[in-house]
């Protein structure tokens, strides 16, 4: 749905990894991945959060469900970390 329905360039290569829904399943914490540095993660953040509506609508007419919860995303630095193996990590 992200790479075929949200015509957003800067949705371009993002690639959401995770989703966590709290007790009540009001909320989705949805984790994703993009390349680049600070700024690209933010472009990212920004598109995600302004196609939340269509992906919520979206999403709700896949699953048949009447209501979704909402969405939240947050940058996620496993991938990256164990990758790039930032530098001051000592590995004990």
């Amino acid at each position: 749905m992200l790479l075929e329905e949200v015509q957003d360039p800067r949705l371009e290569l993002v690639s959401l990894t995770g989703c966590k829904l709290n007790a009540d399943i009001s909320i989705a914490l949805v984790s994703f991945t993009v390349g680049g540095g600070p700024e690209r993660r933010k472009l990212a953040l920004d598109g995600l959060n302004k196609a939340k509506g269509f992906l919520r609508s979206g999403l709700a007419r896949r699953m048949n469900l009447r209501s979704l919860p909402d969405l939240r995303f947050t940058h996620d630095d496993f991938l990256e970390d164990m990758v790039y193996a930032k530098p001051g990590r000592a590995d004990s």
